[in-house]
């Protein structure tokens, strides 16, 4: 594959309705962006409408905002009858919001902060949506992970909501983990559903406010680092999306690969082709997570069980 794929290699997206997640800053936003200058009509679903609103102003296309906070199911259900009363069809939904190193605190519903945000939100929105998505020829789901599915990650299913200890580092690690496994079990699921397809993805390094819960102890050296860091490790938002964009539009991609950036260590550079652990292809965590995901949430998918 290209190790230069661009924005000038999306094709075009006139036509498609894409709903971003986390749309109004960042990742989200060079994402919804890129879209919609290609013709997509895009849908910003964001926790801050007014944000939101401004976000919209800046890009030049066929662009709305929706309500969205993953951190409440209340909120999610609500967004879902939304965008399902609002659109007949969807062709790609990017469930690209997130949170990362927070400290210590549960969603509306009671779940860790990072695992409730990032993995049970986006299966939740996903499940409601998802009928909008399996007749559309060549549509996919598209969620954001993290190379920190790697680091101290493991599915705690003993301690999901880290109520006996917590690492803010681990339980980022564990949502992010989760993200795969979903991915790879959605589309063990689709497969005998249509042309719908799940594509996981991953933005390197890149400057945008996740970083805003890094741990103290980290906090000062990665401001006196900055300067250099931006110019060697870290790549721009707008970089940082491509691996999103690539596996939303790119017609050689396939149900269940993963893209990332193609430089050393998965840190920046052009989109490619890239490996998760060994844990996210866990067939039997993947489908334990499925179950758990659906009790906790109340939201079941229109798709057929697996048979173990």
């Amino acid at each position: 594959m290209s190790s230069t794929w661009t924005d000038q290699s999306i094709p075009e997206q006139h036509g498609r309705v894409a709903v971003v997640t986390g749309a109004n800053t960042g990742l989200g936003f060079e994402t919804a962006r890129m879209l919609a200058e290609h013709g997509a009509q895009v849908v910003l679903a964001v926790r801050d409408i007014e944000k939101g609103k401004q976000a919209a102003a800046r890009i030049n296309g066929d662009v709305s905002v929706q309500a969205l906070d993953l951190s409440s199911l209340e909120s999610i259900r609500s967004a879902g009858t939304d965008l399902r009363a609002a659109y007949p069809r969807i062709d790609l939904l990017i469930n690209n919001a997130g949170v990362m190193y927070t400290p210590k605190r549960t969603t509306a519903d009671g779940f860790e902060m990072q695992f409730g945000t990032n993995h049970l939100g986006h299966f939740a929105l996903t499940g409601l949506l998802l009928d909008r998505l399996l007749p559309v020829p060549g549509s996919r789901v598209v969620t954001v992970s993290s190379t920190g599915h790697r680091m101290r990650a493991a599915i705690h299913f003993d301690d999901l909501q880290w109520e006996s200890s917590y690492s803010r580092i681990a339980a980022y690690g564990q949502s992010k983990l989760a993200n795969l496994m979903f991915t790879y079990q959605l589309q063990r699921r689709l497969e005998s559903h249509g042309t719908t397809i799940a594509v996981a993805a991953h933005p390197g390094v890149s400057s945008t406010d996740l970083f805003r819960n890094t741990p103290a102890a980290l906090r000062l050296p990665v401001t006196w680092l900055a300067p250099i860091l931006s110019t060697t490790v870290t790549q721009k938002a707008e970089m940082g999306a491509l691996p999103t964009l690539r596996a939303a539009t790119d017609p050689t991609v396939i149900g269940g690969q993963y893209y990332g950036p193609s430089g050393r260590g998965e840190l920046r550079g052009y989109p490619k082709l890239v490996t998760s652990s060994a844990d996210s292809h866990d067939e039997s965590t993947q489908q334990r997570l499925w179950a758990v995901s659906e009790e906790l949430t109340g939201v079941t998918f229109p798709l057929s069980h697996l048979v173990p």
